[in-house]
């Protein structure tokens, strides 16, 4: 006996698990133009982008902040801010702060800025949960030039 499996649907099945099955991951469905501030206006809910580029989240201080694109972005440091502040195109998240996986897959899901993050040719990467980056991580050049081409389309 051979038994046929559909890989999309395999993937989805993963998908639907890693993701808690839960549409509730869905929170909306086009940016608008702005970063993911699904976390009460806080950009990577409130992690610092900088920490990420020397490989550890931190939580940023409520005192060291800077507004852009719609959300704010907090630091653990002023160095990390005025680093920021001098460069952000380098620091900010890909895609809007939103899960890469997710806008590879036509969606904006939040992400777990603790468990879901990588930096990768010194771009930051952030998604809903570890077992979503893993899934990223098995077909990464495939699903970044789907969430390229998709990206457009959301952040609209």
């Amino acid at each position: 006996m051979t038994i046929m499996i559909n890989r999309r649907l395999m993937l989805g099945g993963i998908a639907a698990a890693t993701l808690g099955g839960s549409s509730l991951a869905l929170a909306q469905s086009r940016t608008g133009g702005t970063i993911n501030q699904m976390h009460a206006g806080q950009a990577l809910m409130g992690y610092d982008p900088v920490a990420y580029f020397a490989g550890t989240a931190v939580a940023g201080r409520e005192d060291l902040t800077v507004a852009r694109n719609g959300g704010t972005y907090r630091f653990a440091t002023a160095q990390n801010r005025d680093a920021f502040q001098s460069n952000p195109a380098r620091y900010e998240p890909q895609f809007g702060g939103f899960c890469a996986w997710g806008v590879a897959n036509g969606k904006l899901f939040s992400i777990d800025p603790v468990a879901g993050w990588e930096v990768r040719d010194n771009k930051l990467f952030v998604f809903f949960n570890a077992g979503v980056m893993g899934l990223w991580r098995a077909e990464r050049s495939t699903l970044l030039a789907r969430a390229e081409q998709n990206w457009p389309r959301l952040n609209a």
